[in-house]
């Protein structure tokens, strides 16, 4: 193994409680939506793509209107990760320190543009990466940006860490072993590795 390509939320922070404030501002100024965002509502679309949140949080909308609002949410969004930052998993920093060290590692987000940006500005940690990579800039789904990631970087042997089934998915699609994260967000039910905790990564490789 040469490299480590990581999912963001649910996998290296959980951002639900800040980003939950910024969309309830946002939404709070259409008459349409007709109720506020939970914690648990974010929660249960990390992994997917905006196209899939509008369906899945606003169904009775129509796809312009779902896709405009949460352009509006997302840009918002940004701005408060970028000012406030989320809730990073045990002894983060620390374990990428050592991983670095050893490993190239990455990023493989589905999120928009600038997402990524802001979880490096806040927290400092973007010394620990090589690259990263997302749909917002790219148009293409996890997996596809997964194999981007590994051609761009001439990647050998890379494994990618994640906690939802989509996230299993796309390492499958890309053709390489997936590492269950236990403590996030999701259920996987067909993976190589597992962990429990994020330092767990440390016992693992």
């Amino acid at each position: 193994m040469d490299s480590i390509i990581f999912d963001l939320d649910g996998t290296l922070w959980d951002s639900s409680d800040v980003v939950v404030i910024a969309w309830n501002g946002v939404l709070k100024r259409y008459k349409e939506i007709k109720k506020e965002i939970t914690k648990e509502d974010l929660q249960g679309i990390m992994g997917l793509q905006v196209k899939e949140i509008g369906s899945k949080l606003f169904p009775y909308l129509d796809e312009v209107t779902q896709q405009k609002i949460l352009k509006e949410c997302c840009d918002v969004e940004c701005h408060f990760l970028s000012n406030q930052g989320g809730m990073l998993y045990g002894k983060l920093e620390e374990v990428l320190k050592v991983l670095s060290k050893k490993y190239k590692l990455f990023i493989v987000s589905n999120c928009q543009s600038g997402y990524i940006e802001a979880f490096y500005k806040y927290h400092k940690l973007h010394r620990y990466f090589i690259d990263f990579e997302n749909p917002g800039r790219t148009g293409l789904s996890k997996g596809e940006n997964i194999k981007l990631i590994i051609e761009r970087n001439n990647i050998k042997n890379p494994v990618y860490v994640g906690d939802t089934e989509g996230d299993q998915k796309a390492a499958r699609f890309a053709g390489i072993p997936f590492v269950f994260a236990k403590y996030g967000f999701g259920e996987v039910s067909n993976f190589d590795y597992a962990i429990n905790s994020f330092d767990g990564l440390l016992e693992l490789f």
